[in-house]
């Protein structure tokens, strides 16, 4: 089931959102000893990476990982993995383990069989999975008409990762597979703008997953959706 909370202001979105990952990252702890959660990159998320790791866990129990990342290197500006350890990874989430999907294969496609292994250090299922979505309607690198969209809407693939060549963004990508995604107990799609807004409502409106791979996030039934938003 899909939800939408709608905020006042960006700040408001943000303090609670924080809420209901650390609650999640909490119970995570206190029923299996540790806790897991896949976040993305972008702008949209940097002010709450930067509010969440000031939170009082226990930080060295917590697994981090992305939903996805550009096949750059982990210093290149449009690494998600570098925004994280810059933004997220400090204060104290500074202690948290981290596991990212960047590798020494020259292409995603390569590199998805060491990353899956890699992945397998994480416990599952996540407990929080962070969305965002683009304008095209994609998430986590499930893009729109890209070639291979069909193996990461697999569900009965078993894979954890695929590689992922956009029509419609630079870099090839590896993105988490969307069953991949749903082994999750929360998902909570971050969205700002009126922009945003009018993307989601057509993707409500509508069912073909390969014009707007968001959709099959939205539409499944295995896990709550809780979309966070503010103008």
């Amino acid at each position: 089931m899909f939800t939408l909370n709608q905020y006042s202001s960006s700040a408001l979105l943000i303090d609670d959102m924080v809420k209901h990952i650390v609650t999640a990252l909490e119970q995570a702890i206190e029923q299996r000893g540790r806790a897991s959660i896949a976040v993305s990159g972008g702008s949209s998320p940097i002010p709450m990476f930067k509010k969440l790791s000031e939170q009082s866990l226990p930080w060295n129990k917590v697994y981090i990982t992305l939903v996805d990342d550009r096949w750059v290197d982990t210093t290149h500006a449009d690494s998600n993995e570098n925004l994280v350890m810059k933004h997220l990874l400090i204060n104290k989430a500074k202690l948290a383990n981290f596991i990212g999907f960047k590798n020494n294969a020259p292409t995603p496609f390569a590199g998805e069989q060491y990353t899956q292994d890699k992945l397998r250090e994480i416990p599952v299922p996540f407990d929080v999975v962070i969305l965002g979505m683009g304008e095209d309607g994609h998430t986590a690198s499930l893009f729109p008409h890209a070639e291979n969209l069909h193996h990461g809407l697999d569900m009965h693939s078993g894979k954890l990762v695929v590689g992922m060549v956009p029509l419609t963004a630079p870099h090839e990508r590896m993105t988490l597979t969307l069953p991949a995604i749903l082994n999750s107990h929360h998902i909570y799609l971050l969205l700002n703008g009126k922009s945003k807004k009018q993307v989601l409502e057509k993707a409500l409106q509508g069912h073909d997953v390969d014009e707007m791979p968001i959709r099959a996030v939205l539409e499944q039934k295995k896990v709550d959706v809780i979309g966070f938003w503010a103008e």
